[in-house]
C-alpha cells in the first residue's frame, strides 16, 4: 500500500483543490487564496504561483524576514459520481516566505516551508514527517487517474461489476446494486459496492506495483480475467 508520505506527496503534486490558509487573512473570498500551480522542492518545501496581487503575496511580502504561518488544505474528490465524494483531505503546515524573480510578470511564487502534514483518507488517518515528505514521489498513475477511472466506469461497467465475483461467498448482489470504481493507483483498484441495505469499499490489489498506463491495462486484463474465471 502507498505510504502516507506518498499519499500526501500525491494530493500535492495532483490536481485535487487547494487552498492556503493564513492566519489574519479575511476567508471571505477563499478563491483569493487557491493557488494556480504547485510543486514541490527536493527538501520537501512546496512552491505555490499565485497572482502578484494575491492577498497571500502581499502578507508574505510585508511579513519579510518573521515567520508567517500558513497552512495548505487540500481536498480529494473521486472522479465518478458516488455518495461521499471526498476522498481524502491533507494538511501541510509551515511558514511563507516569498520567492523573488520565480514567476512571470503578473505572478508571484511563494514557499510554504514544511514543518508538519497529516492525511485523512480511504486508507486512514496518519501524520507525515518532513524528511518522508521530502523523500516520498507521487504516484505515476495520479495524473491519469480521473480519466482512467471515468473510462472504466463508462467503457468497462461489466467488467467492474465482475469484481463482485472474487468477493467473499457471504457478500449479496441485488440487480439494482452499483458497482463504482473509486480510486486507482499504483498497487491496485478500490471499488465501491452500493445497494438498498448500505455501501462498503472493496480494494484489489495487483500482483505487482504498475509504473504507467501501459503495465496498469495488462494488470486490469489479469484482474477481469481472474474475475471471469
Amino acid at each position: 500500500m502507498p505510504s502516507a508520505a506518498e499519499r500526501t506527496r500525491t494530493l500535492v503534486q495532483g490536481t485535487c483543490s487547494a487552498v492556503l490558509l493564513i492566519p489574519g487573512l479575511d476567508p471571505a473570498r477563499p478563491e483569493q487564496l487557491v493557488p494556480e500551480a504547485r510543486t514541490v522542492g527536493p527538501d520537501g518545501d512546496v512552491f505555490l504561483l499565485f497572482p502578484a496581487d494575491s492577498p497571500a503575496v502581499r502578507i508574505a511580502t510585508h511579513a519579510q524576514d518573521d515567520e508567517l504561518p500558513a497552512v495548505l488544505e487540500l481536498a480529494d474528490v473521486a472522479p465518478v459520481a458516488v455518495p461521499h465524494r471526498i476522498r481524502g483531505r491533507a494538511w501541510l503546515s509551515g511558514w511563507l516566505t516569498t520567492v523573488p524573480g520565480a514567476a512571470e510578470p503578473g505572478k508571484a511564487m511563494v514557499r510554504l516551508e514544511f514543518g508538519e502534514a497529516s492525511v485523512d483518507d480511504l486508507w486512514g488517518t496518519e501524520r507525515v514527517d518532513g524528511p518522508a515528505f521530502a523523500a516520498a514521489q507521487a504516484d505515476p498513475l495520479a495524473g491519469h487517474e480521473a480519466e482512467l477511472l471515468q473510462h472504466l466506469h463508462s467503457g468497462h461497467g461489466d467488467q467492474v461489476r465482475s469484481l463482485r465475483s472474487l468477493l467473499d461467498e457471504r457478500f449479496s448482489w441485488a440487480p439494482g446494486d452499483r458497482v463504482v470504481p473509486l480510486a486507482l493507483d499504483r498497487f491496485g483498484l478500490r471499488v465501491r459496492f452500493a445497494g438498498a441495505t448500505g455501501s462498503f469499499d472493496a480494494r484489489f490489489d495487483f500482483p505487482e506495483p504498475v509504473g504507467d498506463v501501459h503495465g496498469l491495462r495488462r494488470a486490469m486484463h489479469r484482474l477481469f480475467e481472474a474475475a471471469a474465471a
